[in-house]
């Protein structure tokens, strides 16, 4: 059994830098605020640089983080590897933290400049090359979130002891089964009767709201009474409206951009469809799922680890959006299977998802990188700069 964070702490706070390459809400850095507030102030202090103010920076406030703004780039600027150098002596940080390439570029040389050891956390579905080459050129410790990235980072030559594999977690205790409420479907405009179909992500390809906008169409052919909403924000925005139009469903598929306040809108839904084509272990599943909700995903990434197909949900081929509709119909038309398989979500989730093991996990390594730095040999900054320098150049190395 491992210890606690409690347990495995006994001096002054860890001090941890947390290098983060984006600002946007999604599902990457909604990790990094609950890692931050799971992680106990009396033996964790955290420090955040993140590259622009948002959104995102003002809730890292809001957890406790002193919040440091830098450019963040693949091929670093000098005043970035400057500042943070510089802000990781001052405040005396003993472990970096990336997430996202371009923050491990910056992670990798920074902590390496200052001799303290870096981590960093690949949250998508496979293991980039340039996350390798940092990785390899400066000796940082990887984590990723599913057993098709583990496997792939070894087959490709990360050492076994610089891996591990630490899956999200979600609160079960926010995110619960609860009662419906009517004034929310009535914001919507949505009869409190209807069936209602979710997608809740950034309206970006890799999410595939797309795939779900013409699943919807599918859907409200078979039963045309169901309502859709569509809970996020992206580039493609304007793309899903046009879609919507042509499929004359503008009074059926409901878009709302972000909302806060999510462990209140799952339990609206009926059924949650996951239409991405990329993903690592989603967090919006893992939500869902805790909230009683059953899940037709399409199969990526670390998907198949969440849901058991047929139990707690549906896994259609990757790009079959006739079998995702057709998976969302067979539930939405059959209440008790529907029921069944929200229960089974719902302890799926609380056996093998719990938050606290997550952070405890992620604690427990970053205590350990602390207290073993300097015994497992590391890259040179050297060869990272000549790396990068050949990157801008052309020149494979």
């Amino acid at each position: 059994m491992h210890a606690t964070t409690k347990e495995i702490i006994s001096e002054r706070p860890i001090r941890v830098l947390e290098i983060i390459g984006n600002g946007i809400i999604g599902g990457m850095e909604m990790y990094v605020l609950r890692l931050i507030s799971g992680l106990p102030r009396s033996h964790f202090t955290v420090i955040c640089i993140c590259p622009y103010e948002s959104r995102f920076t003002r809730q890292l406030r809001e957890a406790g983080c002193e919040v440091f703004i830098t450019p963040i780039h693949e091929d670093p600027l000098w005043q970035s590897i400057q500042f943070t150098t510089q802000l990781i002596n001052f405040k005396a940080i003993d472990v970096v933290h990336a997430h996202l390439p371009n923050a491990h570029v910056l992670a990798g040389l920074c902590s390496q400049l200052s001799q303290v050891p870096g981590m960093a956390t690949v949250h998508g579905m496979f293991v980039p090359s340039i996350e390798v080459e940092i990785s390899q050129l400066t000796g940082t410790h990887l984590t990723v979130v599913s057993q098709s990235a583990y496997m792939q980072a070894l087959t490709i030559g990360i050492p076994a002891e610089r891996l591990s594999l630490i899956a999200n977690g979600v609160d079960t205790k926010i995110f619960s089964p609860r009662p419906r409420n009517a004034e929310f479907r009535a914001l919507h405009n949505i009869p409190e009767t209807a069936l209602l179909v979710g997608f809740v992500g950034r309206l970006a390809v890799e999410k595939g709201p797309d795939r779900f906008a013409r699943a919807a169409e599918l859907i409200h052919k078979t039963l045309p009474d169901t309502h859709f909403l569509m809970v996020g924000e992206g580039p493609m925005e304007d793309e899903i409206r046009q879609i919507i139009s042509q499929s004359n469903l503008e009074d059926c598929i409901h878009m709302t951009g972000i909302l806060e306040d999510m462990q209140n809108i799952y339990p609206e839904f009926d059924i949650l469809v996951s239409s991405s084509r990329s993903e690592g272990m989603p967090l919006v599943v893992l939500e869902a799922m805790a909230s009683g909700i059953p899940i037709v995903a399409m199969d990526v990434g670390g998907v198949a680890e969440i849901i058991e197909s047929a139990m707690s949900g549906f896994l259609a081929k990757t790009g079959d959006i006739e079998a995702l509709a057709h998976f969302a119909i067979t539930l939405l038309a059959t209440p008790e299977l529907k029921d069944s398989m929200g229960q089974a979500a719902r302890q799926r989730v609380e056996r093998q998802f719990s938050l606290s093991a997550s952070v405890d996990s992620v604690a427990q390594l970053i205590c350990g990188l602390k207290n073993n730095y300097g015994v497992a040999g590391r890259g040179s900054v050297s060869s990272l700069l000549t790396r990068s320098s050949s990157r801008k150049k052309g020149v494979s190395l």
